[in-house]
C-alpha cells in the first residue's frame, strides 16, 4: 500500500492540484456550508492531510457519479430505510455531511441485504420424500 503522499503525487502530481480537485466539489449540491471559522479556526483545505483529502475526493466523486447531489443521496437513504415520509429524520439527515451520509447508506444497504437473505426461503437444502 502506498503512502498518501505517494498516491497524491502519482494521481494529482501535487497537493495543490488535489486541493483544486476537491474544491470543485465545494458547491451547494454536495458541500454543507459549515466553515472552519465556525469552530474557531481558519483552516482551509490546503491545511488538511493528504489522506483526508484523498478520502474526500473519492467520496465526492462516487456520490456525484451515482447520485448527483446531497438531496438525492438523502432520498436514497430514506428509501432504503422505508422512511420517506419521516420529516424529522429527513431534517436530521440533511444536516449530515456527505461522507457520513455515504457511510450510512452503505451500512443500511448491507443490513437490508442481510435481512432479505435471512427472510428468503432456502431452496434445494431440504430433501423431499
Amino acid at each position: 500500500m502506498k503512502s498518501p503522499l505517494a498516491t497524491v503525487k502519482k494521481r494529482f502530481e501535487s497537493k495543490a492540484k488535489l486541493v483544486e480537485a476537491v474544491q470543485a466539489f465545494v458547491n451547494d449540491e454536495l458541500w454543507l456550508p459549515r466553515l472552519s471559522s465556525d469552530r474557531g479556526g481558519a483552516k482551509l483545505l490546503k491545511h488538511v492531510s493528504n489522506a483526508k483529502l484523498l478520502r474526500l475526493y473519492e467520496i465526492f466523486s462516487e456520490v456525484k457519479e451515482k447520485y448527483g447531489s446531497r438531496a438525492k443521496l438523502v432520498e436514497a437513504v430514506l428509501a432504503l430505510e422505508n422512511r420517506t415520509k419521516d420529516t424529522g429524520y429527513r431534517g436530521r439527515l440533511e444536516r449530515y455531511p456527505v461522507p457520513r451520509l455515504r457511510d450510512l447508506l452503505r451500512s443500511t444497504g448491507k443490513r437490508a441485504a442481510r435481512k432479505a437473505k435471512a427472510a428468503a426461503p432456502k431452496t434445494g437444502d431440504a430433501t423431499s420424500e
